[in-house]
């Protein structure tokens, strides 16, 4: 991360607080993916256009990020089946600033993401009281009918676009891990533009030019195939090009 971290530092910045403004709490997503040599070369060519997020003097944070799912896993067969009006539920530690949050995402049937999250004292194990009362208030699920499955942990870096309400996230270093099982994901990026409504910026431009293609499935469902025996046929083109750039 030295070279990146380097390149980061000629970015301007910009604080969470000012950020406020691109929160994108109802959005577009689209992602990618490409191995981490090529992400020297991506920033400095965009750096112009973006600002990058600035935590306690700190241009990449880790997040630790604990999704829940039923028992028979039914959050994540809903989305390999490809279904829309689907739940993601998770608790997210942002470590560098010791912050948790309760987050339940929402994909709907128009192809957009809207997210909400309550602030938690840390990380919990059970979905219950004012945060089960949130998640009922969020979604058409039930506390009780939830339960800790396994961590996604990943560095992140968040560029916010200078002009049009687009933020977008770079991960790396991502590891997943349940009770008995890590395992760590060498060398990917996985890149997520968040835009209020799609539309072609200087990230997206980019990875046009560079021929890589829109298309990911998320970090839940690519750890759920690397922990647990899972069906995954739908998955299996992008699995295989994540172990192809993995290398």
């Amino acid at each position: 991360m030295n070279n990146i971290n380097d390149i980061l530092s000629t970015f301007d910045s910009i604080s969470l607080e000012e950020m406020d403004n691109v929160k994108l709490m109802n959005r577009v997503d689209v992602k990618y993916t490409f191995r981490d040599e090529k992400l020297p070369e991506f920033l400095e060519k965009i750096k112009d256009h973006y600002r990058v997020l600035e935590v306690s003097g700190l241009r990449s944070s880790r997040y630790e990020s604990l999704y829940f799912d039923t028992p028979k896993f039914d959050l994540y067969h809903q989305h390999h089946s490809g279904r829309l009006n689907r739940y993601k539920v998770r608790v997210r530690k942002y470590v560098e600033s010791n912050l948790h949050f309760l987050e339940i995402k929402f994909k709907n049937n128009k192809g957009r993401t809207l997210k909400n999250r309550i602030k938690q004292q840390q990380v919990i194990q059970t979905i219950e009281g004012k945060a089960g009362e949130f998640l009922s208030e969020h979604s058409n699920l039930a506390g009780e009918g939830l339960e800790p499955k396994l961590w996604v942990n990943y560095t992140r870096i968040t560029l916010v676009h200078r002009t049009i309400a687009e933020r977008v996230t770079l991960d790396v270093n991502l590891t997943f891990k349940n009770d008995t099982v890590t395992r760590d994901i060498p060398n990917l990026v996985i890149a997520e533009v968040k835009q209020d409504k799609a539309s072609t910026s200087a990230f997206v431009r980019l990875m046009r030019d560079n021929f890589i293609r829109e298309g990911s499935i998320s970090k839940y469902c690519f750890a759920v195939t690397s922990l647990f025996r899972e069906r995954f046929n739908n998955f299996k083109t992008q699995l295989h090009l994540y172990k192809k750039i993995s290398k």
